[in-house]
């Protein structure tokens, strides 16, 4: 069940209901395909969790399995100790928002429209749109830099923006928990940094946990709280960037040489990819 905790990080804002989100032995797949053979996992309440890994390792589809968008062959994924599968879907949402790769959007919504189907939750037989929705759908479209393109159809928009539009739309749903399935896609630099810190203040502000898939490693060390880092369906290490992040663990994870340097901007690790020609011995 939720619990409820004192404000002991002097980041933190308001303290807020911290929902736990679990996977427990969960064997993940699609058809005969198994993608993760057997694997369980606690989400830290109220931090940020970042996932990573090569291409195909299973990250995707753990974050679907979270987000009971993926049924386990094998396990559970329990939601304040229930399982995610067995619970009513607005009782799901309420709690729980996701970002999924690639969405798709109805043919013709105007962003505004899109944006306030993350209101449905909140919706009921006798409640009907109010003040409130209307609040937190302009905060999420002024946060997220839409507000102006509000009238537009989501058809006419860039990869950017649209990325941008579905964010907001996650926002406006306004959980407690968070999952975000690579959310910098389409994204130039700038707009990355902006994502990512507009995450950071809901985390910060509102207590609002978060798990997210990233491929960029870097951005991934600035931004989390905790990482967890996959291989072939299976967990290598997680805990904090800082305590796993080693030229030995992404050359395992990664096949990759580098060298791990610290962030001038933020002092967390830094991972400097090594080529043939820019290692001094090649024989080393």
């Amino acid at each position: 069940m939720a619990t409820y905790r004192e404000d002991d990080d002097e980041r933190r804002g308001p303290v807020v209901a911290e929902h736990t989100l679990e996977a427990r032995d969960v064997r993940l797949g699609y058809g005969e395909r198994e993608i993760v053979p057997g694997l369980s996992v606690a989400v830290p309440p109220g931090k940020i969790t970042v996932i990573v890994g090569p291409n195909a390792c299973g990250k995707s589809t753990l974050l679907r399995a979270m987000a009971r968008l993926l049924a386990p062959s094998a396990g559970a994924v329990l939601l304040d100790g229930r399982s995610i599968q067995e619970m009513p879907t607005k009782e799901v949402a309420s709690v729980l928002g996701i970002l999924p790769q690639s969405p798709t959007a109805p043919e013709g919504i105007t962003v505004s429209d899109l944006v306030g189907r993350g209101r449905y939750p909140h919706q009921g037989w006798f409640r009907r749109w109010s003040a409130e929705d209307d609040r937190a759908v302009a905060q999420a479209l002024l946060s997220t830099d839409v507000l102006e393109l509000a009238d537009r159809s989501v058809d006419e928009l860039s990869g950017g923006q649209r990325q941008r539009v579905w964010i907001a739309m996650a926002l406006a749903q306004r959980t407690d928990i968070l999952l975000l399935d690579e959310p910098t896609t389409f994204l130039d630099a700038s707009h990355q940094l902006d994502v990512l810190d507009l995450l950071t203040d809901l985390n910060r502000e509102r207590g609002v946990t978060m798990v997210a898939v990233l491929h960029d490693l870097n951005l991934a060390c600035r931004y989390a709280d905790h990482m967890i880092a996959m291989k072939a369906g299976r967990i290598v290490a997680e805990g904090r960037p800082v305590d796993i992040v080693t030229a030995e663990l992404v050359g395992e994870v990664f096949g990759m040489r580098c060298s791990v340097i610290e962030d001038p901007a933020s002092a967390t690790p830094m991972v400097v990819p090594l080529g043939r020609h820019h290692i001094k011995d090649p024989a080393a």
